[in-house]
Protein backbone atom coordinates (compact mmCIF):
# COMPACT_ATOMS: atom_id res chain seq x y z
CA UNK A 1 0.00 0.00 0.00
CA UNK A 2 1.09 3.41 -0.81
CA UNK A 3 0.09 6.12 1.66
CA UNK A 4 0.11 9.68 1.30
CA UNK A 5 -0.54 13.06 4.04
CA UNK A 6 -2.44 15.96 2.43
CA UNK A 7 -3.87 18.96 3.36
CA UNK A 8 -7.74 19.42 2.56
CA UNK A 9 -10.55 21.64 3.80
CA UNK A 10 -8.02 22.50 6.39
CA UNK A 11 -7.18 19.75 8.15
CA UNK A 12 -4.46 17.36 7.45
CA UNK A 13 -5.51 14.02 6.13
CA UNK A 14 -4.03 10.72 5.06
CA UNK A 15 -4.85 8.58 2.56
CA UNK A 16 -3.84 5.47 -0.30
CA UNK A 17 -2.83 6.08 -3.35
CA UNK A 18 -4.48 3.81 -6.00
CA UNK A 19 -4.37 4.31 -9.74
CA UNK A 20 -3.67 7.47 -9.73
CA UNK A 21 -6.34 8.41 -7.26
CA UNK A 22 -5.94 9.05 -3.35
CA UNK A 23 -8.36 6.82 -1.03
CA UNK A 24 -9.47 9.32 1.54
CA UNK A 25 -8.85 7.21 4.51
CA UNK A 26 -8.96 9.98 7.38
CA UNK A 27 -12.55 10.83 5.95
CA UNK A 28 -13.26 6.94 7.25
CA UNK A 29 -11.21 6.21 9.87
CA UNK A 30 -10.54 9.38 12.16
CA UNK A 31 -12.72 7.48 14.70
CA UNK A 32 -10.51 4.76 14.94
CA UNK A 33 -7.33 6.45 13.78
CA UNK A 34 -7.62 10.54 13.96
CA UNK A 35 -3.89 10.92 12.01
CA UNK A 36 -1.47 9.12 10.33
CA UNK A 37 0.31 7.88 13.43
CA UNK A 38 -1.99 6.18 15.00
CA UNK A 39 -3.26 4.84 11.96
CA UNK A 40 0.27 3.14 12.22
CA UNK A 41 0.69 2.32 15.39
CA UNK A 42 -2.95 0.37 15.81
CA UNK A 43 -2.45 -1.88 12.25
CA UNK A 44 -4.77 0.77 10.43
CA UNK A 45 -3.59 -0.83 7.26
CA UNK A 46 -5.35 -4.43 7.83
CA UNK A 47 -8.55 -2.38 8.13
CA UNK A 48 -7.71 0.12 5.21
CA UNK A 49 -7.14 -2.90 2.66
CA UNK A 50 -10.51 -3.33 2.10
CA UNK A 51 -11.84 0.11 1.95
CA UNK A 52 -9.16 0.65 -0.70
CA UNK A 53 -10.51 -2.62 -2.74
CA UNK A 54 -13.74 -1.71 -2.73
CA UNK A 55 -13.16 2.68 -3.57
CA UNK A 56 -12.35 3.92 -6.94
CA UNK A 57 -10.33 7.04 -4.94
CA UNK A 58 -11.85 10.15 -3.96
CA UNK A 59 -9.42 12.42 -5.04
CA UNK A 60 -6.82 12.79 -7.76
CA UNK A 61 -3.29 12.51 -6.91
CA UNK A 62 -1.81 15.03 -8.98
CA UNK A 63 -3.93 17.97 -7.62
CA UNK A 64 -3.42 17.18 -3.77
CA UNK A 65 -1.64 19.80 -1.87
CA UNK A 66 0.50 17.08 0.08
CA UNK A 67 2.28 16.63 3.57
CA UNK A 68 5.43 15.16 4.22
CA UNK A 69 4.57 11.55 4.41
CA UNK A 70 4.46 11.84 8.06
CA UNK A 71 3.60 15.40 9.04
CA UNK A 72 4.44 15.06 12.71
CA UNK A 73 6.87 12.71 13.70
CA UNK A 74 7.97 12.25 17.29
CA UNK A 75 11.70 12.02 16.11
CA UNK A 76 13.77 12.15 12.99
CA UNK A 77 16.81 10.70 13.35
CA UNK A 78 19.74 10.43 10.74
CA UNK A 79 22.61 8.38 9.87
CA UNK A 80 25.85 10.27 8.75
CA UNK A 81 29.21 9.19 6.73
CA UNK A 82 27.14 5.60 6.32
CA UNK A 83 28.20 4.53 2.56
CA UNK A 84 32.45 4.82 1.67
CA UNK A 85 32.29 6.68 -1.35
CA UNK A 86 30.69 9.76 1.08
CA UNK A 87 33.12 9.35 3.39
CA UNK A 88 36.01 8.95 1.25
CA UNK A 89 34.74 12.35 -0.25
CA UNK A 90 34.25 14.29 2.74
CA UNK A 91 37.79 13.37 3.95
CA UNK A 92 39.13 14.52 1.07
CA UNK A 93 37.33 17.86 0.56
CA UNK A 94 37.38 18.87 4.39
CA UNK A 95 39.50 16.64 6.46
CA UNK A 96 39.25 14.24 9.43
CA UNK A 97 36.79 11.92 8.47
CA UNK A 98 36.74 8.00 8.48
CA UNK A 99 34.49 5.67 8.59
CA UNK A 100 32.21 5.48 11.96
CA UNK A 101 32.59 2.32 14.22
CA UNK A 102 28.60 2.88 15.40
CA UNK A 103 25.84 4.51 13.18
CA UNK A 104 26.88 8.41 13.60
CA UNK A 105 23.66 9.58 14.49
CA UNK A 106 22.25 13.02 14.61
CA UNK A 107 18.69 14.53 14.93
CA UNK A 108 16.34 16.59 12.47
CA UNK A 109 13.09 18.27 13.61
CA UNK A 110 9.30 18.63 12.19
CA UNK A 111 10.12 21.84 10.77
CA UNK A 112 12.83 21.05 8.63
CA UNK A 113 10.37 18.79 6.63
CA UNK A 114 8.64 19.42 3.14
CA UNK A 115 6.51 17.42 0.92
CA UNK A 116 7.38 15.83 -2.74
CA UNK A 117 6.19 18.60 -5.18
CA UNK A 118 6.70 21.68 -2.79
CA UNK A 119 9.64 23.57 -2.96
CA UNK A 120 12.73 22.90 -0.80
CA UNK A 121 13.81 26.44 0.37
CA UNK A 122 17.39 27.77 -0.07
CA UNK A 123 17.57 30.68 3.25
CA UNK A 124 18.56 33.98 2.90
CA UNK A 125 21.93 33.61 5.05
CA UNK A 126 23.69 30.71 2.69
CA UNK A 127 24.14 29.99 -0.84
CA UNK A 128 25.34 26.43 0.07
CA UNK A 129 22.28 24.15 -0.25
CA UNK A 130 23.72 20.86 -1.13
CA UNK A 131 21.43 17.24 -1.67
CA UNK A 132 21.68 13.90 -0.38
CA UNK A 133 19.71 10.88 -1.63
CA UNK A 134 18.55 8.40 1.17
CA UNK A 135 16.27 5.81 2.17
CA UNK A 136 13.64 6.86 5.19
CA UNK A 137 12.76 4.05 7.08
CA UNK A 138 9.28 4.78 9.21
CA UNK A 139 8.75 2.80 12.50
CA UNK A 140 5.65 0.49 13.30
CA UNK A 141 5.48 0.12 16.90
CA UNK A 142 7.02 0.71 19.98
CA UNK A 143 10.38 -0.89 20.19
CA UNK A 144 11.61 -0.65 23.80
CA UNK A 145 15.20 -0.87 24.06
CA UNK A 146 17.16 -3.54 23.26
CA UNK A 147 15.93 -4.39 19.66
CA UNK A 148 18.09 -7.19 18.13
CA UNK A 149 18.98 -6.98 14.72
CA UNK A 150 17.37 -10.37 14.06
CA UNK A 151 13.83 -8.86 15.14
CA UNK A 152 14.46 -5.05 13.54
CA UNK A 153 12.27 -5.70 10.21
CA UNK A 154 9.29 -6.75 12.53
CA UNK A 155 8.97 -2.57 13.65
CA UNK A 156 9.32 -1.20 10.32
CA UNK A 157 6.20 0.17 8.88
CA UNK A 158 7.25 1.36 5.86
CA UNK A 159 9.78 3.11 3.24
CA UNK A 160 10.27 6.80 1.50
CA UNK A 161 12.36 8.56 -0.31
CA UNK A 162 14.62 11.34 1.44
CA UNK A 163 16.07 14.42 0.05
CA UNK A 164 17.91 15.31 3.26
CA UNK A 165 19.18 18.56 1.81
CA UNK A 166 21.44 20.79 4.24
CA UNK A 167 23.22 24.25 4.05
CA UNK A 168 26.98 23.07 4.28
CA UNK A 169 28.12 25.95 5.46
CA UNK A 170 25.78 25.98 8.75
CA UNK A 171 27.02 22.50 8.90
CA UNK A 172 30.73 23.49 9.87
CA UNK A 173 30.37 26.17 12.08
CA UNK A 174 30.68 23.98 15.15
CA UNK A 175 31.75 20.60 15.87
CA UNK A 176 27.90 20.10 16.11
CA UNK A 177 26.70 19.63 12.13
CA UNK A 178 22.44 20.35 13.59
CA UNK A 179 22.12 23.90 12.39
CA UNK A 180 22.81 23.11 8.70
CA UNK A 181 20.38 19.91 8.87
CA UNK A 182 17.55 21.65 10.44
CA UNK A 183 16.62 24.55 8.21
CA UNK A 184 13.37 25.25 7.63
CA UNK A 185 11.85 23.05 4.64
CA UNK A 186 14.87 21.71 3.22
CA UNK A 187 14.40 17.65 3.98
CA UNK A 188 11.58 16.50 1.18
CA UNK A 189 9.98 12.93 1.61
CA UNK A 190 7.59 11.28 -0.87
CA UNK A 191 6.07 11.08 -3.31
CA UNK A 192 4.09 8.28 -0.74
CA UNK A 193 5.14 5.96 1.56
CA UNK A 194 5.40 2.65 0.62
CA UNK A 195 4.34 -0.20 3.43
CA UNK A 196 6.92 -2.21 4.45
CA UNK A 197 5.41 -5.87 2.51
CA UNK A 198 5.60 -4.29 -0.64
CA UNK A 199 9.55 -3.87 -0.04
CA UNK A 200 10.74 -7.55 -0.56
CA UNK A 201 14.62 -6.44 0.79
CA UNK A 202 15.38 -2.77 1.55
CA UNK A 203 18.99 -3.37 1.91
CA UNK A 204 19.07 -4.12 -2.02
CA UNK A 205 17.30 -0.96 -3.46
CA UNK A 206 18.48 1.43 -6.10
CA UNK A 207 19.34 5.03 -5.31
CA UNK A 208 19.45 7.32 -7.88
CA UNK A 209 19.75 11.87 -7.17
CA UNK A 210 19.13 13.32 -10.43
CA UNK A 211 19.67 17.87 -10.69
CA UNK A 212 17.87 19.08 -13.49
CA UNK A 213 17.98 15.79 -15.11
CA UNK A 214 21.86 14.76 -14.57
CA UNK A 215 22.39 11.80 -12.42
CA UNK A 216 24.84 13.24 -9.34
CA UNK A 217 24.28 9.96 -6.90
CA UNK A 218 23.87 6.45 -7.79
CA UNK A 219 24.26 3.84 -5.62
CA UNK A 220 22.13 0.59 -3.64
CA UNK A 221 21.11 0.30 -0.19
CA UNK A 222 23.34 -2.62 0.23
CA UNK A 223 26.41 -1.04 0.05
CA UNK A 224 25.48 0.78 3.45
CA UNK A 225 27.95 0.89 5.90
CA UNK A 226 26.06 0.07 9.00
CA UNK A 227 22.75 -1.46 7.70
CA UNK A 228 19.05 -1.10 8.97
CA UNK A 229 19.24 -3.39 11.09
CA UNK A 230 22.74 -2.51 12.83
CA UNK A 231 21.42 1.35 12.80
CA UNK A 232 18.16 0.40 14.97
CA UNK A 233 19.74 -2.10 17.48
CA UNK A 234 22.42 0.91 18.10
CA UNK A 235 20.07 3.24 18.78
CA UNK A 236 17.40 1.19 20.75
CA UNK A 237 20.32 0.30 23.05
CA UNK A 238 19.94 4.45 24.40
CA UNK A 239 16.90 4.94 23.07
CA UNK A 240 13.17 3.51 22.53
CA UNK A 241 11.46 4.15 19.42
CA UNK A 242 7.76 4.80 18.28
CA UNK A 243 5.52 4.48 15.82
CA UNK A 244 5.57 7.35 13.26
CA UNK A 245 9.77 7.56 13.82
CA UNK A 246 11.78 8.38 10.94
CA UNK A 247 14.96 7.34 10.16
CA UNK A 248 17.19 8.53 7.04
CA UNK A 249 19.74 6.08 6.66
CA UNK A 250 22.71 7.94 5.06
CA UNK A 251 23.60 9.46 1.80
CA UNK A 252 26.53 8.03 -0.86
CA UNK A 253 29.44 9.55 -2.84
CA UNK A 254 28.06 12.53 -5.60
CA UNK A 255 27.11 15.54 -3.21
CA UNK A 256 27.72 19.13 -4.22
CA UNK A 257 30.40 19.70 -1.93
CA UNK A 258 32.81 18.10 -2.72
CA UNK A 259 33.05 18.33 -6.46
CA UNK A 260 35.51 20.35 -8.04
CA UNK A 261 34.15 23.49 -8.42
CA UNK A 262 31.51 22.75 -5.74
CA UNK A 263 28.09 22.70 -7.34
CA UNK A 264 25.08 24.11 -5.07
CA UNK A 265 21.14 23.57 -5.73
CA UNK A 266 19.79 27.20 -6.96
CA UNK A 267 16.28 28.85 -7.13
CA UNK A 268 15.19 27.25 -10.52
CA UNK A 269 16.44 23.79 -10.27
CA UNK A 270 15.00 20.36 -10.00
CA UNK A 271 16.26 18.01 -7.70
CA UNK A 272 14.86 14.31 -8.05
CA UNK A 273 15.46 11.40 -5.47
CA UNK A 274 14.54 7.76 -7.34
CA UNK A 275 14.64 4.76 -4.67
CA UNK A 276 13.77 1.17 -6.97
CA UNK A 277 9.89 -0.08 -5.81
CA UNK A 278 9.07 3.32 -4.28
CA UNK A 279 9.01 5.91 -7.04
CA UNK A 280 10.26 9.35 -7.52
CA UNK A 281 10.44 12.21 -5.11
CA UNK A 282 10.42 15.83 -6.94
CA UNK A 283 11.36 19.28 -5.40
CA UNK A 284 11.76 22.48 -6.76
CA UNK A 285 14.10 25.16 -5.40
CA UNK A 286 13.05 28.10 -4.18
CA UNK A 287 14.46 31.03 -2.23
CA UNK A 288 12.91 31.50 1.10
CA UNK A 289 10.04 34.45 1.54
CA UNK A 290 11.47 37.94 2.51
CA UNK A 291 8.80 38.37 5.09
CA UNK A 292 9.88 35.79 7.61
CA UNK A 293 10.57 38.03 10.32
CA UNK A 294 7.61 38.03 13.19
Amino acid sequence: MKLVSFAHGGQIHYGAVKNGKVVDLSARLSGQYPDIISFIAHDGKTVAESIVAQSSGDYDYSSLDLLPVVPNPGKILCVGLNYHDHVTEANNTIGNRKAPDRAMIFARWPESLTAHKKPILRPRVSQMLDWEAELLVVIGKPTGRYVPKSKVFDYIFGYSCFNEACLRDYQRHSSQINPGKNFEKTGASGPWMVTADEISNPMNLNIEMRLNGTVMQKANTSQMIHSIEATIEYITEWMPLKPGDLIATGTMGGVGFARTPPIFMRPGDIAEIEIQDIGILRNHIEDEPANLEK
